[in-house]
């Protein structure tokens, strides 16, 4: 079982993946804390989706080691995969089943006991808002609904670790507000981290937020933090036609920090 004393959901060290004679990630570490919201920022090919495969026990790693909740996710992978919920940039969706039909299925396959079964899907339903739609065949949804059939099926087994990959890439904006809105009621609860390349996902959803570029952990702090501090440096330079000696009577009346 996961120590006490670390208190840590997910834990990564010094972990790569290379391809032939490619690095998709180099050397990276981070940790989640129990009922935390981590964003995982990056550039498309900086190494999010590789991460993200690799904790959920899609792709081994070349070397390094990766934990949730205290199991190592190469040599106790069904141990883990029974404590995540996964959702990839692709939904992993049967078009052709109703969406009550398709998380019944997946409840099963997960290792819902038949007597849970009813009632997890019906919570998952109610939380993701899907319940006027649970006789529909998932092919009739719209790409945010999908979405949230997606984020069903990876919690209808209550999983202590969820995984989300790119959960709001190509929705409108109404759809990202919602699915935010959804993520950040899993928070405390569930142990979360998410990938994405858009500074304000995280920066409205996220508990903290680790940056990686070019499959190296480049920073982590809070996003109000690292905000602050991208912000920094910034300035402007202004041009004054006009009497020098006016001029310097008018900056006496500006706090010091703004010349």
């Amino acid at each position: 079982m996961i120590s006490t004393e670390s208190n840590r959901s997910i834990e990564v060290d010094s972990l790569s993946k290379i391809y032939g004679t490619k690095s998709a990630i180099k050397d990276i570490s981070f940790t989640v804390q129990t009922g935390e919201i981590l964003g995982f920022l990056g550039p498309n090919g900086a190494g999010k989706t590789t991460t993200m495969r690799i904790l959920a026990g899609y792709l081994p790693a070349s070397t390094g080691t990766a934990r949730i909740a205290g199991y190592d996710v190469h040599s106790e992978s069904m141990e883990v995969r029974q404590r995540i919920g996964y959702l990839p940039e692709n939904p992993p969706l049967y078009p052709e089943m109703t969406v009550e039909g398709f998380l019944h299925f997946v409840a099963k396959i997960k290792g819902v006991s038949p007597g849970q079964r009813s009632s997890r899907v019906n919570e998952v339903l109610e939380r993701c808002n899907l319940k006027e739609y649970r006789q529909l065949q998932i092919r009739k949804l719209s790409k945010g609904m999908k979405q949230r059939v997606g984020i069903a099926q990876a919690i209808v087994h209550d999983p202590p670790v969820i995984i989300l990959d790119e959960p709001t890439i190509g929705l409108d904006p109404k759809q990202i507000i919602d699915v935010r809105n959804l993520i950040k009621s899993l928070a405390g609860q569930h142990t979360i981290i998410l990938s994405t390349h858009i500074l304000p996902e995280v920066s409205m959803t996220c508990d903290r937020v680790t940056i990686i570029n070019r499959g190296k952990v480049v920073a982590t702090n809070t996003p109000e933090t690292l905000m602050a501090e991208l912000a920094g440096g910034t300035g402007y330079e202004l041009e004054i036609d006009g009497n020098p000696m006016e001029i310097q009577k008018c900056c006496k009346f500006c706090p010091a920090s703004a010349l």
